[in-house]
């Protein structure tokens, strides 16, 4: 029998952000508008003065023209995107929306250039083992649930836009303890550390660190045995959730809210609470 050649996968997803001005992005936001419908894409990409943020799909031919497109924008070379394969397309339309922020904290003049020291995954356990580092877990109690580094303090908040007022009243603690703690922060991406940590630093703390590349590039590049990463890590997109080696996880979505819920659970915590689940 004759071996079949591979063909090549049907969608591809491509996940990314750059902090960088864009001078004039309602008229970046037309110009891509144009472009995404052209290339059939799909997906959303949110367009700030201080930069870019999305997830967008399509064929891999238009996901390279796509991807290539967004770094010649000026200031954009760099862009990275973390991609992967999908049998099918994940987002129902091609969105292109301009907003205040790429990602919203909600704090004026926190400048993300500003953020905590970048830290790759093999040095990460090293500073979060470290009894003197404080770490703390930048994303929503819905992501939290399914999984976290251990002894990562959890805020317990439903928005980004609520952790300015968790840090400040942490600060207020700290402070009157006498303390300037280091800090450590991580998210999923990367994104929202850019700027929790910037906040951080504009609070006075010195030693701001955060995971560069978030979970996804620590789940991606250190083996299971070494890890201290537990459960899984939940996604905005088709898979859910990942969890050790990129490998798509067993979390599904709650029928009532749409949150995640950890395999070994019956619904997610909300509405089990409430007899909904």
């Amino acid at each position: 029998m004759p071996i079949m050649p591979l063909l090549p996968p049907a969608v591809r997803v491509a996940a990314f952000y750059t902090f960088a001005p864009i001078p004039d992005p309602a008229a970046l936001a037309l110009e891509l508008r144009a472009f995404g419908a052209g290339h059939g894409l799909v997906g959303s990409i949110i367009l700030a003065t201080e930069g870019m943020n999305g997830t967008i799909a399509g064929a891999p031919e238009a996901m390279d023209a796509a991807l290539a497109r967004l770094r010649a924008v000026p200031g954009f070379a760099t862009l990275s995107a973390r991609c992967h394969d999908a049998e099918r397309l994940p987002f129902a339309r091609w969105k292109v929306k301009v907003k205040p922020e790429i990602v919203t904290m909600g704090v004026a003049d926190i400048d993300a250039s500003a953020a905590g020291i970048h830290v790759p995954p093999e040095e990460w356990n090293a500073l979060i083992s470290d009894p003197d580092t404080i770490l703390i877990d930048a994303r929503n109690d819905y992501e939290v649930a399914i999984g976290a580094f251990a002894g990562a303090i959890d805020p317990q908040t439903a928005s980004f836009g609520d952790f300015p007022a968790w840090f400040d009243a942490q600060v207020e603690q700290w402070r009157a303890e006498g303390r300037t703690p280091r800090l450590a922060m991580y998210c999923t991406g990367g994104i929202r550390c850019e700027k929790s940590t910037a906040l951080a630093r504009a609070r006075g703390f010195e030693e701001v660190y955060h995971l560069d590349g978030g979970i996804l590039a620590y789940l991606a590049q250190i083996e299971e045995r070494d890890s201290l990463w537990q459960g899984e890590c939940f996604l905005f997109d088709e898979r859910i959730a990942i969890t050790h080696g990129e490998r798509t996880g067993a979390a599904s979505l709650c029928p009532r809210c749409g949150q995640p819920v950890a395999a070994s659970a019956e619904g997610c915590g909300p509405c089990v609470e409430a007899g909904e689940a």
